[in-house]
């Protein structure tokens, strides 16, 4: 027998569950001749290069060898006592570096919660629907799942549960943004309950209509003037306020789980890379990502109205959908449950158009009467491109399905 016919192990079973669709909308936004309202990305026209340029220069000049070899597992110091800082005043909690653990982007906290908090079977309760990236990073630990509920948390539900899951600031993947009554009344719950809260915040800083107030770890932080070891954990990044290059994100919390969490990290990859956190550490002492975030919000409305202008034009008649105020996404609905999104995708790459179906941000994969649409990543003129040809292959799958047609 040759080498070649000689069979080999299978992949580990989690991976069967798994799906590629980051993988396709990742790609689609490097082809010129498709127009891709998929991925959750910044418009790269506007990142502040000249700025990254100047603070590379002053991280190498003040941190030298510092800034290029490894480092601590919790991260680049300067860095950690920065967020502290920041927290603290953004809170009025009291926060110090022992509250902060820094990680590669946000997506690796979240990977490092599952690998310290879940053993398969465990119960996550979660907003639903619920950001992809979190459901691929547990998905290896085979977690159950139950849907939070908002208007009425269920203690006896979340004291059976590892944590609680949720994504308050312009949620993605429906741009919703919870209120203070709600945030409040689910810490009640998950203290009441005795577990934890995993607040994930990356689009803090993308406020299209105004700020939407204080975060849970705020709420949680102002009950106590005593040094911070509350149930929430919350996680941030520069991916949004800066630049996604950069690969830098933070979990802050309770300092024994900050412990946990950097044990994690230790047995997966020692340290994060101390030149990036050196650099971000110099744009954000400097203010940039302040500077930048407030630069990009009128940008980003623009693109935003024109998605929901563009929409109302060439795809009410099927789909249905709210305005967010701020995040990067708007969420449309099939009418009715009219459409399935998962086939309406096919159509769509056949117009060279990309958008997310909703059954890939579903515990069960169930859900495909809905889908995720990007306005950050592209000008008004290519999102109204992109909407007139989603527009056509809406056309095109109705016409396919004669029990659709002359429904509108």
């Amino acid at each position: 027998m040759t080498s070649s016919n000689r069979s080999r192990p299978e992949r580990a079973q989690w991976l069967r569950s798994s799906n590629d669709i980051t993988q396709q909308f990742l790609a689609f936004g490097g082809r010129p001749d498709v127009v891709s309202l998929a991925g959750g990305l910044p418009a790269a026209e506007l990142y502040p290069i000249e700025a990254v340029k100047q603070a590379t220069r002053r991280a190498l000049e003040r941190h030298g060898s510092a800034a290029l070899e490894y480092g601590a597992v919790e991260g680049f110091p300067p860095l950690r006592d920065l967020i502290a800082a920041r927290i603290s005043a953004e809170t009025g909690g009291t926060f110090t570096a022992a509250n902060v653990l820094l990680t590669t982007g946000s997506m690796q906290a979240l990977d490092l919660l599952g690998k310290a908090l879940i053993d398969p079977g465990d119960l996550i309760v979660a907003q639903a629907p619920t950001y992809l990236g979190a459901l691929d990073a547990w998905r290896p630990r085979a977690p159950s799942y139950r849907k939070l509920d908002w208007q009425s948390p269920d203690r006896t539900l979340l004291a059976k549960a590892k944590f609680a899951y949720a994504v308050p600031n312009y949620s993605n993947p429906t741009g919703v943004l919870v209120s203070q009554e709600r945030r409040a009344a689910l810490l009640d719950a998950v203290r009441d309950a005795g577990t934890w809260l995993v607040e994930d915040d990356p689009y803090l800083t993308m406020q299209l209509d105004g700020p939407p107030g204080p975060s849970i770890l705020a709420h949680a932080a102002g009950r106590s003037r005593a040094a911070y070891d509350g149930p929430v954990i919350y996680l941030g990044t520069v991916s949004k306020s800066l630049v996604p290059g950069l690969r830098v994100g933070w979990a802050v919390g309770d300092p024994e789980m900050i412990r946990t969490l950097t044990l994690t990290k230790q047995a997966t990859d020692l340290s994060s890379s101390m030149f990036a956190q050196s650099v971000a550490f110099e744009l954000m002492r400097a203010g940039v990502d302040q500077e930048h975030s407030a630069s990009i919000v009128p940008v980003y409305r623009e693109r935003r109205d024109a998605l929901c202008s563009e929409a109302t034009r060439h795809l009410k008649d099927w789909f249905e959908w709210d305005v967010p105020s701020g995040g990067m996404f708007v969420w449309m609905r099939s009418r009715d449950g009219a459409i399935d999104t998962d086939e309406l995708y096919k159509f769509a790459v056949e117009e060279k158009v990309a958008f997310v179906p909703s059954s890939v941000f579903d515990f069960d994969g169930k859900d495909r009467t809905a889908m995720r649409v990007n306005f950050t990543r592209s000008s008004p003129e290519v999102i109204g491109e992109g909407v007139r040809r989603l527009g056509r292959a809406i056309e095109a799958y109705v016409s396919s399905r004669p029990q659709l047609k002359g429904r509108v």
